[in-house]
Order: C-alpha cells, then sequence, then structure tokens
C-alpha cells in the first residue's frame, strides 16, 4: 500500500529518473512579512544571492552533477515572493532558465495577493517547455488563524488566485503550516479537505517552528506560543493525509528554517527522522493518504 503520493515518486515515474529541484533566490522582497517569517525568507541555505540565476543554476547543477549523478532538474523560484515585480521584469529573470537543457520544470513560490492576469499569463507561457507551478503560501483555510499570524490576505484571496492560475492551465500547490496559533486539530483537518475539494495539485506540509528574527520570537520567549511536540506533529500529519484526497502530490511533510536562524522546536531539524515516525504511524494505523476523504 502507497502511503502517501510523494513527489518524488511522481517525478521519477514522469521522467524516468530522480529529479532534482534546485532553489533559486533571483533578488524578490516581500510585500508583506508575516509574523512567522524573518528577514531570511525561505532562501535555500545554498542559494547566494550575490549571484546571477544563471550562475546560481549552473552551480547547483554542477554539484548535483557530480556529487549525485543527477540528469534533470526543476528550477524552483523559492526566496520571497517571486512575483513581486513587473511582469516584464519577472520575464527577464524566469528566461534566465532557458538555455539549460536538462530542467524539466519551473516552479514560481509567491502570495496569492501577489498575483494577476499578466504574471499568471507569463507563467503559463513556459508550459510548452517545462511543467510549470505556482506556489501559493496559504498555511491554513481559516481566517482567524490568517489575522492571528498577520499573513496579509484571506481564504478566498486565496481561492481566487487558485481558480485563476488554474484556469491558465498552471500546476498549483499551496503551503500548509500545522500548529498554528489557536488552532485545533479539526482546524488543521477542516483545511485538508479544503484542499481536497478543490482538487489542487500539490500541498507542502510544513510545521510551526520559530525562527530567529522573526515577529513570533519575542511571543515565544514570553510563553505565549506553543511549539508541538513531535509526536503531536507527527499525529496531526497523518490525520491531514488521511483526510486528503490521494490524487494530491505531496511535495513536502515537514520543513523548518536554516539551522542559523532556527529557534524552536529543537526536534524539526531532525526531518529524516520526522518523515520515518510518519510513515511508522500510518502502518501502525493501517491508514494512507484519502483513507478518510470524501
Amino acid at each position: 500500500m502507497q502511503l502517501y503520493n510523494d513527489y518524488n515518486s511522481y517525478l521519477r515515474a514522469k521522467y524516468g529518473c530522480k529529479v532534482y529541484r534546485i532553489g533559486i533566490d533571483a533578488g524578490f522582497s516581500c510585500p508583506h512579512r508575516c509574523a512567522y517569517c524573518n528577514a531570511r525568507g525561505s532562501r535555500a541555505t545554498y542559494a547566494d544571492p550575490r549571484d546571477s540565476v544563471r550562475a546560481q543554476l549552473e552551480k547547483r547543477i554542477r554539484y548535483l552533477r557530480e556529487t549525485k549523478d543527477a540528469r534533470k532538474f526543476i528550477a524552483y523560484f523559492q526566496a520571497f515572493t517571486n512575483t513581486n515585480a513587473p511582469a516584464s521584469k519577472l520575464k527577464e529573470i524566469y528566461d534566465s532558465v532557458l538555455p539549460f537543457e536538462d530542467i524539466v520544470g519551473i516552479s514560481i513560490g509567491t502570495r496569492p495577493d501577489a498575483v494577476d492576469q499578466e504574471k499568471l499569463a507569463l507563467i503559463a507561457s513556459y508550459r510548452d517547455r517545462y511543467e510549470a507551478w505556482v506556489e501559493y503560501g496559504l498555511q491554513s483555510a481559516h481566517d482567524k488563524t490568517l489575522a492571528r499570524i498577520d499573513r496579509g490576505h484571506d481564504y478566498k484571496t486565496f481561492l481566487e488566485a487558485f481558480t485563476r492560475a488554474r484556469a491558465a492551465g498552471i500546476l498549483v500547490s499551496a503551503h500548509v503550516i500545522l500548529g498554528l496559533p489557536d488552532e485545533t486539530k479539526d482546524d488543521m483537518v477542516h483545511t485538508a479537505m479544503q484542499l481536497s475539494d478543490l482538487k489542487i495539485d500539490g500541498i507542502k506540509i510544513h510545521l510551526l517552528h520559530i525562527l530567529k528574527g522573526s515577529a513570533l520570537e519575542n511571543v515565544y520567549r514570553q510563553g505565549k506560543v506553543k511549539v508541538l511536540s513531535q509526536d503531536e506533529y507527527v499525529e496531526l500529519a497523518c490525520a491531514f493525509l488521511e483526510h486528503l484526497s490521494p490524487d494530491i502530490i505531496i511535495q513536502r511533510l515537514t520543513g523548518q528554517g536554516s539551522r542559523e536562524d532556527h529557534l524552536a522546536p529543537s526536534w524539526a531539524l531532525d526531518k529524516t527522522g520526522t518523515i520515518k515516525k510518519i510513515e511508522e504511524m500510518l502502518k501502525e494505523r493501517g491508514t494512507c493518504q484519502g483513507t478518510h476523504a470524501a
């Protein structure tokens, strides 16, 4: 029994080999900073914003070829809000991917309130050559939670952005955080059910972690925000998966910031161990992704 529809297996089946994602820092900023973010954004540790996009790709592809015998890659515009510029500037940046024959996909990380029809049409224009994704930071389907974490938009804004991207033929992924302040298990399961109803293409599941320099750091140090234990997170992740359509691609099961910035919880740095525990719990429960999906 397949426990969940993991991204690596999806890519391997489609392209015949392991496909490596390359996180890019293209020098964007964010129009709004959430309570859990700090000044580094979600930059990959190896991405050097002083380098051009082309130089970042060249360095990382060379490294992956030498160390992993890698053959296929996805260019992931990851750090900050990667639509936070005029469409003409975005095209100049995204076109940096074009010279690389072994890149098979392009993925744009952004906010649902930072896209418009012109920008989505630009992303869709790459579909002739690449598997084109847009990754929206959602975090929760509950407006009370989005306000609590100062997300800067509501769920309706996400729905509108999703609908526009889907109409443009772009694959859509949502980022979700488990363990956000004041959210119950039922709240988190409800988010899974909402995304299942949308038939979204992919989901990245994260845990709430505290980064140095974020607005949540002071609140955490004052004891006003609780972080999950590893066992709590594992149980929530299993419940989330069980209520999620089996067709949705799971692009991530857990995550954390850089070790330099990470404050809590300490167990979050053990991604491999956490994923193993999630898989073990699903086996013990005799469940898998979609077991309780409508």
